[in-house]
């Protein structure tokens, strides 16, 4: 056999399985909800109508829709600026020589390791008896009222709970481009008479932007897909306050089997997201310093 052909046969054993499942599980699926968004079909009858752009038209006039749009849009703002805040601030501390930083950075890694599901539902325990307790025992108002029972103090539960799960992923990445950092490059600038904050703002900084970039991306893919804390903790409650888009379009598909319009918000909320991202990594992209 010619080492040409060896080598194709090598390829596609490798990346034949990959590409099998990928086919199977995400790509025949996402192709399958296209058409379903112009069908009506309640996910069990098996009468199948054509419905055209009337599913599309349905979105336009959905309030539900909107306000968990809206909701998403604000979570994910708020969860973009904190992951890579905090990430980064962790990342600085544990990057010095500290004697107890590789278990520091084991323990903040560690939430991140855990199911969401089970985060949301230690945390619900949280929120509903240890906080009351820690109110009788203080009698601070804050610790007093039932967090999940009121509409801004549930947002900023599931945001809080989060950040607490996901920031060590974060912490992670900028860790590891703050390593990758040349050292001559910051003694240069330290004989040059530049002081901390302009060695971080002007050498650190550019050089760990492409660690801003996939956190970014990270952060703002993840916050619009967030759905098993938004099930777990919240339910989308009280009264459809923190309902997440991907945790309406659930609803909608296997609840009130509106499979086919579940669809069509399901292609709607991925154009939204590509758009989004493309946006962003294409603009963080041309800010890169290259080495």
């Amino acid at each position: 056999m010619k080492s040409g052909t060896r080598k194709l046969w090598t390829y596609v054993i490798f990346v034949a399985p990959a590409l099998f499942f990928f086919t199977l599980i995400i790509l025949v699926p996402f192709l399958r909800a296209i058409l379903y968004s112009f069908q009506d079909w309640n996910g069990i009858s098996s009468d199948i109508a054509w419905a055209g752009s009337d599913n599309y038209a349905t979105i336009l006039k959905d309030t539900g829709f909107h306000k968990s749009f809206a909701f998403t849009l604000k979570f994910v703002f708020v969860i973009t600026i904190l992951l890579n805040l905090f990430g980064f601030l962790l990342a600085l501390v544990l990057n010095m020589s500290l004697k107890s930083r590789n278990l520091l950075r084991t323990a903040f890694f560690l939430p991140y390791v855990i199911g969401p599901v089970i985060i949301g539902f230690i945390w619900q325990f949280i929120f509903t008896n240890l906080f009351a307790e820690i109110g009788k025992a203080t009698e601070w108002s804050m610790f007093m009222k039932n967090w999940l029972s009121l509409p801004s103090y549930a947002f900023w539960s599931l945001v809080i709970v989060t950040v607490w799960h996901s920031v060590g992923y974060f912490m992670v990445i900028y860790l590891a481009a703050l390593q990758g950092v040349p050292t001559d490059l910051l003694e240069a600038a330290e004989i040059d008479g530049a002081g901390r904050w302009k060695r971080m703002l002007n050498v650190v900084l550019p050089l760990i932007r492409p660690a801003m970039t996939i956190n970014l991306f990270l952060a703002i893919s993840s916050g619009f897909k967030a759905f098993d804390l938004n099930f777990a903790l919240t339910r989308g409650g009280p009264f459809g306050s923190t309902e997440s888009i991907a945790y309406h379009i659930y609803l909608d598909a296997f609840t009130k089997n509106l499979f086919t319009l579940a669809s069509a918000k399901a292609v709607v909320f991925f154009l939204v997201l590509a758009g989004i991202t493309l946006v962003q990594v294409s603009v963080m992209k041309r800010k890169e310093v290259e080495m």
